[in-house]
């Protein structure tokens, strides 16, 4: 995710719950490692992928219409795993560990599956501190989507390890755990070109 809080050094502190309460609500933020990380909202072409994710999973997971059902399905949920506070673009839980909506604004029961929606300012927090959270949670799914590569990465956390299943591109179509009782053609995710702008393109 993008852009950090910064603090003088003498000022350094652990970020606290009323640190992130007081970000602007334009801005998402987290609290990784103790240190209060703020990113604005995505661009079109990231919330497009990530809405059409999240609707092809709701229908078959969720709702049960297209697919087995069992499943509790939510976008940019705030979660508390320990001390740290994330906020995955798509997050899902099989419904035995998520029978009731929590009385608050965020969930401390670990997610079953998180998917990271990158883009260059939220990268280097995804692929690395955010990997890391999820494992040390017990996150046993994770998927890593780029829109700019139109690329999925697929990944099974055995041990403390993330072991990548699948790399998907171009064509390719999507089975993968743990929905793999569906299948739907990764370019779903991006219907649209993006739109050129043609007095910057000369």
């Amino acid at each position: 995710m993008s852009t950090t809080e910064q603090l003088s050094p003498a000022a350094r502190r652990p970020a606290t719950y009323a640190d992130l309460e007081a970000v602007h609500p334009h801005l998402v933020a987290e609290i990784l490692d103790g240190e209060l990380v703020t990113h604005p909202r995505p661009r079109l072409k990231h919330a497009v992928a990530a809405s059409a994710l999240g609707a092809e999973l709701n229908d078959a997971f969720q709702r049960g219409r297209s697919g087995p059902g069992g499943w509790m399905i939510l976008d940019e949920p705030e979660l508390h795993l320990g001390p740290q506070v994330v906020v995955p673009d798509i997050a899902g839980w099989r419904l035995e560990r998520f029978r009731a909506l929590p009385d608050k604004a965020y969930a401390e029961t670990p997610p079953d599956w998180v998917c990271e929606v990158i883009s260059p300012s939220t990268e280097i927090y995804d692929r690395g501190t955010k990997r890391r959270i999820y494992a040390d949670a017990g996150v046993p799914f994770l998927w890593i989507l780029d829109p700019r590569l139109e690329m999925l990465e697929t990944f099974t956390l055995t041990g403390h390890q993330w072991l990548l299943n699948a790399t998907l591109t171009g064509k390719d179509d999507v089975n993968a755990a743990p929905f793999e009782a569906i299948t739907f053609p990764l370019t779903i995710l991006w219907p649209l070109n993006p739109a050129v702008d043609t007095q910057n393109a000369q």
